[in-house]
């Protein structure tokens, strides 16, 4: 096999607290930031609304579009711009519905005519700018038990997707600390992207959710392949300490990692480059779930095995 690394001897066991600090810091990073903004910024897919896509030959300023849509009585609203494309992106939430926890009033005035709302936007946004050739590329309505049937559903992905890991690593190594140790790394990556994601104002929409269960896939793998070398490693080297076994599996495997990866990485930055803005924030998340994936097997999943194996023993002795 092709190598881009030989012969390594990295002592990640010892550094395994530094690898634990890192993660803390991006982890309680990410915590802090959804606590102060009272959650994930969800998105339409999830909190109910609308959203309108215009691409305009002239595009107005940002300003001169915020001004018509809050001249004409639209109530709070979120505006985007795409100024390589002369494209602005219109999202107007049911109010009353922040998240994807609680329920809109049926019997609330906006209800019944809050799907009219796109048609309402691009008709003003016609007579206010006939001169900039406005087209509508896009119009989406999302209704509040849609968003919150979506919410449910993709939490029981979640949930199922952790518990069938736990099962598989713990049935394939003969071991629950190792399924463990794969879901705690998984975890890992779905909470960091997820407090990125909050740190940088991003929306969670069923499209990111995706990219997050690809993470959560990608992840797991990665780390599965470590931990099959490092049991055949342990049943040769019986008589070496766990953590000499677990440093050097993981350096026997640091090549076939880094240009699997490495090739991953490649792929999901030139969806992100030119992928255009649809599938924008799948791009993203799959950028930062490849590198902390990458980060997480190494550092996170098998020095928590020898951290786990570490304190048991202490505890018997």
């Amino acid at each position: 096999m092709f190598e881009i690394i030989k012969k390594t001897n990295f002592d990640f066991v010892g550094k395994r607290y530094w690898a634990f600090a890192v993660s803390g810091i991006l982890i309680l990073s990410g915590i802090a930031s959804l606590v102060m903004k009272g959650g994930p910024k969800w998105g339409l897919d999830f909190t109910g609304g609308n959203l309108i896509e215009i691409q305009f030959a002239d595009p107005p300023s940002l300003e001169e579009m915020r001004a018509a849509l809050s001249g004409k009585g639209i109530p709070s609203f979120e505006l985007q711009s795409v100024p390589s494309e002369g494209i602005y992106i219109v999202r107007t939430q049911l109010q009353g519905r922040r998240s994807p926890f609680g329920g809109t009033d049926p019997a609330d005035p906006a209800g019944p005519r809050v799907s009219d709302m796109g048609e309402r936007i691009r008709a003003i946004v016609a007579e206010s700018f006939p001169d900039r050739s406005p087209v509508l590329l896009r119009k989406e309505f999302v209704g509040p038990t849609v968003g919150a049937h979506l919410f449910k559903q993709t939490s029981l992905a979640f949930i199922l997707t952790f518990v069938g890991i736990i099962i598989y690593v713990a049935f394939r190594f003969h071991s629950g600390v190792w399924g463990v140790a794969g879901v705690v790394a998984l975890i890992h990556d779905v909470f960091a992207t997820i407090g990125v994601f909050s740190i940088l104002d991003k929306e969670i929409t069923v499209t990111v959710v995706a990219a997050l269960l690809t993470i959560a896939g990608y992840s797991i793998n990665d780390t599965i392949v470590i931990f099959d070398y490092l049991r055949e490693k342990l049943r040769l080297l019986r008589t070496e300490p766990l953590n000499v076994v677990i440093n050097r599996s993981v350096n026997d495997t640091l090549s076939r990692t880094l240009i699997t990866n490495l090739m991953v990485l490649l792929v999901v930055l030139t969806l992100y480059f030119f992928g255009g803005e649809v599938i924008h924030d799948f791009a993203f998340a799959m950028v930062f779930g490849a590198i902390v994936g990458t980060y997480s097997s190494i550092g996170i999943a098998t020095p928590f095995i020898y951290e786990w194996e570490r304190v048991r023993g202490k505890r018997k002795s």
